[in-house]
């Protein structure tokens, strides 16, 4: 039996529908949708600074960078222990230039050296003479960073124990015995002689390095000063004896 006629019948609008659907992929595929794209995400990425080109400001920390923060701080710290290291390597070394001419010095003026002969004297000499002058080639120089306070300390000691030392070719014993006092003012325990209050006011204001410094400079000099007393005395003993011993050859 035939059909009865419903009407006409179109499929114009699902047609329409997957036309607008392949339209759409197309525009979206398109070059330029792809390039508005890429610059609308790089307006919202921040800048080196933490700026955007919206005009807003943050700053975005990522976990590589905390990373790289921390192996920085890392290096740094090993490094502060290096350059700690090389200071006090090169304070020895000073310490140690100084103790060799000091030894050098008290071969050069020893009593040993007045007792030999005069060939052996000369080439013992000449051997000291190089010794010291290569000990003096060594440069080693540590800067102390100081206050201008400390500054001023620091030059008024000097002064102080330069005065002191020029003395002593006086009056040696009353030099030493304000080396020693001085001495005294540089330690931290209790010191078995006297103290030179004065001095010890002015020593606390230099800085820590110059405060061990100069200590071992008043150690040195009184040192030098009891060695230069003993040298002294046996001198003074040997011209006894050989008075005595010229006396009893007269009498003979």
């Amino acid at each position: 039996l035939p059909l009865p006629f419903l009407g006409h019948v179109t499929t114009f609008p699902a047609a329409a529908a997957d036309l607008s659907a392949d339209r759409r992929k197309e525009a979206a595929g398109s070059p330029v949708t792809m390039a508005q794209a890429k610059i609308s995400a790089r307006a919202a990425m921040p800048d080196a600074h933490g700026r955007t080109s919206d005009g807003g400001s943050r700053f975005v920390r990522s976990s590589s960078m905390a990373a790289r923060s921390s192996d920085l701080l890392d290096t740094l710290d090993q490094l502060e222990f290096r350059v700690e290291a090389l200071r006090e390597a090169a304070s020895a070394l000073e310490q140690e230039k100084e103790t060799l001419l000091e030894m050098i010095q008290s071969v050069q003026n020893s009593q040993d050296m007045r007792n030999i002969s005069d060939g052996e004297r000369e080439e013992l000499s000449i051997t000291a003479d190089r010794l010291l002058g290569r000990t003096l080639t060594v440069e080693v120089a540590v800067e102390i960073i100081r206050s201008p306070q400390q500054q001023e300390a620091l030059e008024h000691a000097r002064q102080i124990i330069d005065e002191v030392s020029n003395k002593v070719l006086d009056d040696l014993e009353s030099g030493k015995k304000h080396l020693i006092s001085l001495h005294g003012a540089c330690i931290s325990e209790v010191p078995a002689g006297p103290i030179d209050q004065k001095f010890q006011s002015i020593i606390i204001g230099c800085a820590i390095e110059d405060q061990k410094k100069i200590k071992k400079r008043l150690e040195t000099l009184i040192r030098n000063i009891s060695n230069s007393e003993k040298s002294v005395i046996l001198l003074e003993r040997q011209n006894q004896k050989s008075a005595v011993q010229q006396l009893c050859n007269k009498q003979k």
